[in-house]
């Protein structure tokens, strides 16, 4: 299948490219004159393609790439409804991981997924004390995280994850300090020995943290990216800060509508409000949210709490100024020169799948990011940190994986959620 998108605006992962044409060959992108070997070189190249797609008006985007999310039965082909084509897993149980990895293989109707297996976490650290047997059973398993005390359990954990297809590793350096709480935590020699026997299997480490100092301790270890911006550190010591992380060489990864969603938050309520968005999101995201103004839904969930069987939020430990701490951070790493990856921390009780990465945009761009940088953090930026050297730009020979909208995203960011059209693999999507 050959498909011609004509006179399209397009965002490549790093620049906005006016009025050109995109050719999808099969699963790859290919330069618009390049003509099929079976077809005769004088053949117009509008009789070489299967499909025209007007792009008039419109902008082409790399599929989106969320760099942390936890996937679940559902939640793959919720992305990809919304443009995301590939999930970065960033803590799952194997069984459930297991299936995830065989539909991701099989399917082209969902996003394709990378994942670290388990977290690394102490005994009785994050995020065990959320994981109860009602949470357990409503993610259909009946066994929790391995965990980690001594320096040979964590080698053993290693070579665990190997064997179960890891893409890279993740670790827990959180005390629970952030909301008052007081958990179990990697001691910081343990957590070089997690990095160190991680790196020497190849595979990147990214650390769970939510404060400046557990994100310092973690990067002191040798991880190579933190799985969410830090939530204690105030407007007049974020540049500092910023400084401090950027010396490591290190990423970092968003999840602004986590925040928001875990310290109470009901601005993601928003999203039902769109209907660009509300018209693709399945009811049982719709129900994660709650009643809603002109939208009750049955029970008794207050807005911003999670879907029933899911964590309670005061057991998940965040600042409470965490949404605008983490805005000042995200703009301050930039500036500083620290790659950050756009990503929502979901899960199938909320931010959801897909939709909530939009909102992440939304919130990049009011911390101060441009929509270009936003777009690159959703994209380009993602794929380079993860080593996915296939995706997150759009250039001859790499992955089809596209996102066709109405409007200009790098003008106006909720452009993204005007959605005419996904390709992942090549294969339109809504086109069986």
């Amino acid at each position: 299948m050959r498909t011609l998108i004509r006179n399209v605006r397009v965002f490549d992962g790093e620049r906005t490219v006016p009025g050109t044409d995109v050719l999808i060959d099969g699963d790859r992108i290919a330069e618009p004159g390049d003509v099929p070997v079976d077809v005769p070189v004088d053949v117009p190249v509008d009789v070489q393609v299967d499909v025209e797609v007007d792009g008039t008006g419109r902008t082409l985007l790399p599929g989106l790439i969320d760099a942390h999310t936890h996937a679940f039965d559902g939640d793959l082909a919720e992305a990809l409804r919304f443009g995301v084509t590939t999930e970065l897993d960033l803590n799952n149980l194997p069984p459930i991981l297991a299936a995830q990895r065989r539909l991701a293989a099989e399917r082209d109707d969902v996003a394709d997924l990378r994942s670290s297996g388990m977290i690394a976490t102490a005994p009785g650290g994050h995020p065990t004390q959320i994981m109860t047997p009602d949470l357990l059973r409503a993610l259909g398993s009946d066994s929790g995280l391995d965990t980690v005390a001594d320096a040979g359990q964590a080698k053993a954990f290693v070579e665990a994850r190997l064997a179960e297809g890891a893409d890279y590793l993740k670790i827990a350096v959180d005390d629970g300090s952030a909301s008052g709480m007081s958990l179990p935590v990697l001691t910081p020699e343990l957590a070089a020995v997690l990095v160190e026997a991680g790196h020497a299997a190849g595979l990147k480490v990214i650390a769970h943290a939510v404060t400046a100092r557990e994100a310092l301790i973690a990067l002191d270890a040798g991880v190579d990216g933190l799985a969410h911006l830090y939530s204690d550190v105030p407007e007049e010591a974020a540049e500092e800060t910023a400084a401090r992380i950027a010396s490591y060489g290190a990423f970092v990864v968003s999840t602004i509508v986590y925040i928001e969603a875990v310290t109470g938050g009901t601005g993601g309520g928003e999203l039902l409000r769109d209907p660009r968005i509300a018209a693709r999101m399945s009811e049982r995201s719709k129900a994660t949210f709650g009643p809603q103004p002109g939208n009750q839904q049955p029970g008794n969930q207050q807005p911003g709490d999670q879907r029933p069987g899911g964590p309670e939020l005061g057991d998940i430990p965040m600042h409470p100024a965490g949404v605008v701490n983490a805005a000042h951070a995200a703009a301050a790493l930039l500036r500083a020169g620290v790659p950050v990856l756009a990503g929502t921390d979901a899960t199938s009780f909320g931010p959801v799948h897909g939709a909530a990465f939009h909102r992440e945009l939304l919130l990049l761009t009011e911390a101060g990011l441009t929509p270009e940088q936003a777009l690159a953090a959703a994209t380009s930026v993602t794929a380079r940190c993860f080593g996915l050297a296939d995706r997150g730009r759009i250039a001859p020979g790499l992955r089809a994986d596209l996102l066709l909208v109405d409007g200009d995203p790098t003008t106006d960011i909720t452009a993204t959620r005007a959605i005419a059209g996904v390709w992942r693999a090549g294969v339109r999507q809504g086109e069986r």
